[in-house]
């Protein structure tokens, strides 16, 4: 018996129907054209009627797509669909309970996979079990492409990209000021994560400590301190809290992978002339200390995020308190955070600005001299639209469309950050003509 060819789609959406999926569907339908990148595009998920409401809610005149039946507990479904797929983008979270076998399909069938993900535990297991078998398979595989971690990442790099030679950053701490007209809700499956996340602290330690050790890049003088737990950032006018996300563990692994890798990773099929640019622009990035702090005009600000840091050190310890935890998420994080999700006009008031302020030396030799401390001060900025839905939707879109078109200039294969994989890209061009922009705010120079 002949053996059926199955049609392979350009992209497939997994979990298109849920929260976040369904404007990922929205976003990537803009670019579904004959002459873009994006020609054919499928929806998968466990519910075909919810896939079709999906889409009749993403268009007011929607296409014909093919949708298909996949669920994270049918690995024969799982493999079906990333057979069918050139790329899969994965919105299935918390992916600690349901990434694994995504990632494992789309590696088995050589298919690339992108997600929204920002459990680190998740990313450095995936990593350590996977790597090798997706280089072999030519899968490449990206976690964090949504606003975890891209935002930081990119806005790392632009950062660091200013420090021309001979001046070199110490530190880059990024502060996060999340704005909106409206009450401010956030997307119940990152709360659910971080719930998670907390309670499997060690489980993370563990991976770490078994793993084998990353490089670590050189940064000239010495690691800056810890500081106070709350922070008044003058030049910003911010009220700042040390904020557990996976954007600094994306920046160091990149750094670390670049440490190993200094003019980045050579593409499969690499045109000469992306490969000179490629080295270009490895060439003036320059590595830094990172962290990220949540930050806001008024100091009251803070509580949300102050009473979610409490719950969580209180209550994840027990399985009793990790369900109030999540039954209760409104009350726990103060109205942040709501299984119901934000209203279109809320998504609409919505908005952030990401503040990049690094510390440095004028000059790289002046850190090796003693007692030496940082003398020049660059500030940038990322601001975009709504980070859960609209701003994630934005960035994950954009990345698939550069695999789809620019496949050959990337890697084979592996379990790679976007920071690695897209930082000599377009994407940073792309990002700012749809919505997501980079600018440049001020530098300073101290004389002593």
């Amino acid at each position: 018996m002949a053996e059926i060819q199955m049609t392979t789609y350009d992209i497939v959406i997994f979990g298109a129907s849920g929260f976040t999926g369904k404007h990922v569907v929205r976003e990537a339908l803009k670019f579904l054209s004959p002459n873009s990148p994006l020609k054919s595009l499928a929806l998968a998920g466990r519910n075909l009627s919810k896939l079709s409401e999906t889409l009749k809610w993403a268009s007011k005149s929607p296409p014909t797509l093919p949708l298909l039946v996949a669920d994270t507990s049918d690995t024969s479904s799982l493999r079906r669909m990333a057979s069918q797929a050139k790329l899969v983008l994965n919105c299935v979270g918390p992916f600690r309970l349901h990434g694994d076998p995504v990632v494992d399909a789309c590696v088995e069938a050589g298919c690339d996979y992108l997600d929204i993900c920002g459990e680190p535990e998740f990313m450095e297991r995936i990593e350590a079990v996977y790597h090798e078998k997706a280089v072999e398979t030519g899968s490449l595989v990206i976690s964090a492409c949504a606003f975890d971690s891209i935002p930081a990442e990119f806005g790392f790099m632009f950062n660091s990209r200013q420090w021309v030679s001979p001046a070199a950053p110490n530190r880059v701490q990024a502060y996060l000021q999340l704005e909106s007209d409206k009450r401010m809700v956030g997307n119940f499956a990152t709360y659910e994560s971080a719930v998670l996340g907390f309670a499997n602290a060690d489980n993370l330690i563990k991976l770490r400590r078994s793993g084998r050790r990353r490089a670590r890049p050189s940064i000239p003088g010495s690691a800056p301190t810890k500081g106070s737990i709350i922070e008044y950032q003058k030049q910003l006018g911010l009220w700042a809290l040390n904020l557990a996300s996976a954007d600094a563990t994306v920046v160091r692994r990149t750094l670390s992978i670049l440490t190993e890798n200094p003019t980045g990773l050579h593409g499969v099929n690499e045109d000469p002339k992306v490969a000179d640019k490629r080295i270009a622009f490895w060439s003036i990035v320059k590595p830094a200390h990172f962290g990220v702090k949540i930050g806001s005009k008024k100091l009251l600000g803070l509580l949300p995020w102050i009473a979610i840091g409490l719950s969580l050190m209180r209550l994840c310890g027990s399985s009793l308190g990790r369900w109030f935890l999540l039954t209760f998420a409104s009350v726990f994080s103060l109205g942040v955070f709501r299984k119901k999700g934000p209203t279109k006009e809320e998504l609409e008031s919505a908005s952030f600005k990401m503040w990049f302020v690094g510390h440095g030396f004028s000059d790289a030799n002046l850190a090796s001299q003693r007692n030496a401390t940082p003398d020049t001060e660059i500030i940038t900025r990322v601001t975009g639209p709504d980070v859960g839905y609209l701003t994630t939707s934005i960035i994950l879109v954009q990345c698939a469309l550069i695999i789809l078109e620019r496949r050959g200039d990337l890697p084979k294969g592996g379990i790679l950050t976007p920071g690695i994989v897209f930082g000599p890209t377009n994407l940073q061009d792309r990002l700012q003509e749809n919505g997501v922009s980079f600018d440049m705010i001020s530098k300073t120079q101290f004389y002593t």
